[in-house]
């Protein structure tokens, strides 16, 4: 192993994948390439060894809230299904909360209670599922609850594909957005994820701007990154950009490989692969190497 960290990791088995708990169809797999070998779900055991070649000593597993679950076609991956998976395996995996503003008070308890008695290190955010920008005012008291327990939350910027076709969602996430709750939240720690194609530069822009605005290079294959990004990446934001997958959309294996070629800066490399993971979540438990 090589000590990296993947932030951005959906738990796809074959138990998620059989109770509709992933999001994505055959049509997406299809458009994205995925081996058909794979569609039907990667056993934990089985993942472990693709993280082994990879050398990622821990990823971040999402329990997805992916829109309100009073409208059809909306889902999630419940805290206890991650939380168990995270408890088997604790030098592997941590928890993040997904986070859905529907569900009010109850929600705000849930991320309490996933932070607090799971161990799940920061929060997730799925804005298009929701209709609503990251700045909409439906999140702030859990950007709030997230300051409060000093854990950073990560949401989707950028355009978001057509993941299912039976529910076809707008794109919300400009990167722009970030800009107001930034300033209204200088405590909590927003990270930036899927890159914010086709809004890169516009990320980036925040990241600049704001020092507890992050970034993260998943979701797309790192052959294909806009090259802005890994300028940046592996110069002045060397300590904004963090390193993850999206897995099942991006192998873990290829992603490393594909990073290794860019030909960054070993100090960049090392930043975005695991330093800059572990000082953003706080919260990750620390092994000795």
């Amino acid at each position: 192993m090589s000590g990296y960290i993947d932030i951005v990791c959906n738990l796809y088995d074959p138990i998620a994948v059989r109770n509709g708990q992933t999001g994505i169809d055959a049509t997406f797999k299809r458009q994205v390439r995925m081996d058909k070998r794979l569609w039907g779900g990667v056993p934990v055991s089985q993942y472990l060894r693709k993280m082994d070649r990879a050398g990622i000593e821990r990823s971040l597993l999402i329990a997805v809230r992916a829109g309100d679950l009073r409208v059809r076609g909306s889902f999630e991956l419940p805290y206890e299904r991650v939380a168990k998976v995270c408890e088997r395996y604790p030098d592997r995996f941590s928890g993040l909360a997904g986070v859905d503003p529907f569900r009010g008070m109850q929600g705000l308890r849930d991320l309490e209670h996933a932070v607090r008695s799971l161990g799940f290190v920061g929060a997730h955010l799925y804005p298009h599922w929701f209709e609503l920008a990251p700045d909409h005012a439906k999140y702030y008291p859990y950007y709030a609850k997230c300051a409060e327990l000093d854990v950073p939350i990560m949401m989707q910027i950028g355009h978001n594909l057509v993941y299912s076709q039976s529910r076809r969602l707008p794109s919300v996430g400009r990167p722009i957005t970030l800009d107001r709750v930034a300033i209204d939240f200088p405590e909590l720690t927003l990270i930036g994820i899927h890159i914010g194609v086709p809004w890169t530069d516009e990320a980036i822009s925040m990241a600049w701007k704001h020092a507890n605005i992050y970034l993260a290079g998943d979701a797309y294959a790192p052959k294909h990154w806009p090259k802005p990004f890994v300028h940046y990446a592996n110069t002045y934001g060397s300590h904004k950009v963090l390193f993850g997958t999206d897995w099942p959309v991006i192998d873990p294996e290829r992603a490393v490989e594909e990073i290794d070629a860019l030909g960054m800066r070993p100090a960049s490399h090392r930043a975005m692969m695991r330093d800059n993971a572990l000082r953003v979540f706080r919260k990750i438990p620390r092994r000795r190497r």
